[in-house]
């Protein structure tokens, strides 16, 4: 265990299955411990300023993970907190949940650099994680959404010439490597459902939308999925599924995040 006696400080704003259990575990496989923080937990939920509490935690553990809605808040943490911060998800992007896509596509189509994504649906934080991908690991990105669900507008701009925008998901699917896809409401937009329904309809990943990319193309979701909606259960629970390898991968690519921080070797922002 290279990590013996070392804690990892978990701060929970959204529920969480994969994010949670991927780190809990694998500090303990590591060699040290988690401590789980929910709002309720914590003076955060009653009103402490965030740089306080990243000055004091920061002093106890040796990582932060932080799940929160807002983007701005794991990044003012992290300009306080004197270990490495981990974004375990925001509203903006979900950067270790892409660290296991792009991981579970290598383990089963060897180099995703000069490969075909598509994704289908919403513009959401998974979706600006692509985007960001895209640029980072060299591969076109086609993004397929309705009108006014388009991701940040940012991040098109930066991965230009490695995107494109399209409204029909029959073409964007056309000849991809990889086709991906998340909830159409996510958290903090239950309220959205019905409207959203309604906004999607024709944007499921479905059998007709597979047959488009090609024969050895693979299928993820970050999960939890909701059959009949954004994926139907043929593909989900189909050959060309690999989600279950997927949300096992969070476990293995945390885990790499985690001793990459806890080692010697220098870290980047």
């Amino acid at each position: 265990m290279p990590f013996p006696q070392k804690v990892l400080g978990m701060i929970f704003e959204k529920a969480s299955t994969r994010t949670r259990i991927s780190f809990e575990a694998g500090i303990v496989q590591l060699g040290g411990g988690a401590i789980f923080l929910s709002p309720r937990d914590t003076q955060l939920g009653r009103g402490e300023p965030i740089e306080d509490t990243a000055r004091v935690l920061s002093s106890m553990v040796d990582l932060v993970m932080i799940r929160a809605y807002e983007h701005a808040k794991v990044e003012h943490f992290a300009a306080y907190s004197s270990v490495p911060v981990i974004n375990g998800l925001t509203d903006y992007n979900h950067p270790c949940q892409l660290l296991a896509d792009i991981q579970t596509f290598i383990e089963h189509r060897g180099d995703i650099r000069g490969r075909t994504v598509t994704w289908i649906g919403d513009g959401n934080n998974m979706c600006n994680s692509y985007l960001s991908a895209a640029c980072q690991f060299d591969f076109q990105l086609r993004i397929a959404v309705p009108v006014g669900y388009e991701p940040d507008a940012d991040l098109l701009e930066q991965a230009a010439g490695r995107v494109v925008l399209l409204r029909d998901p029959l073409v964007a699917a056309r000849g991809a490597d990889l086709i991906a896809t998340d909830v159409w409401s996510s958290m903090g937009k239950e309220e959205e459902q019905q409207r959203r329904l309604q906004d999607f309809k024709g944007y499921q990943v479905n059998a007709e939308v597979m047959a488009q990319a090609k024969p050895e193309a693979i299928f993820l979701h970050c999960l939890p999925a909701h059959r009949g909606e954004e994926v139907s259960a043929e593909v989900i629970d189909g050959p060309q599924s690999q989600v279950w390898e997927e949300a096992e991968n969070r476990l293995h690519a945390q885990k790499a995040l985690m001793e990459f921080l806890l080692s010697d070797a220098p870290v980047s922002a």
